[in-house]
């Protein structure tokens, strides 16, 4: 019975209408691109320099203060600081060179 009653028969999909919605992603998208509009890419580098740049002087800085702190308790002048700090720069080489060899997402 419900099938005889007169009613709204609902509207097809007009392909007008999906043209727009295409057309208005697409400029969105091209204003968005020339407004500069910042993208999860420059993100993730930006992260991943912090992170590079952060090893080079953490690994610096470690050699140097653990290098001075031994050489003041044994009283071996600048031997540690200078071995150490050298330690210290090429581990932070080595975890630069295990960073840049990992694959991107």
């Amino acid at each position: 019975m419900a099938e005889e009653e007169p009613g709204l028969k609902p509207l097809q999909e007009d392909a007008r209408i999906t043209s727009l919605d295409e057309r208005l992603r697409r400029a969105k998208l091209e204003e968005a691109v020339r407004n500069g509009a910042p993208t999860g890419e420059a993100d993730a580098n930006y992260r991943l320099g912090n992170r590079v740049l952060a090893e080079l002087i953490g690994g610096m800085i470690g050699g140097a203060v653990i290098g001075y702190t031994l050489d003041w308790l044994l009283g071996t002048s600048p031997w540690l600081l200078l071995t150490l700090l050298f330690l210290g720069i090429a581990s932070a080489f080595r975890n630069i060179i295990r960073i840049s060899n990992q694959r991107s997402k």
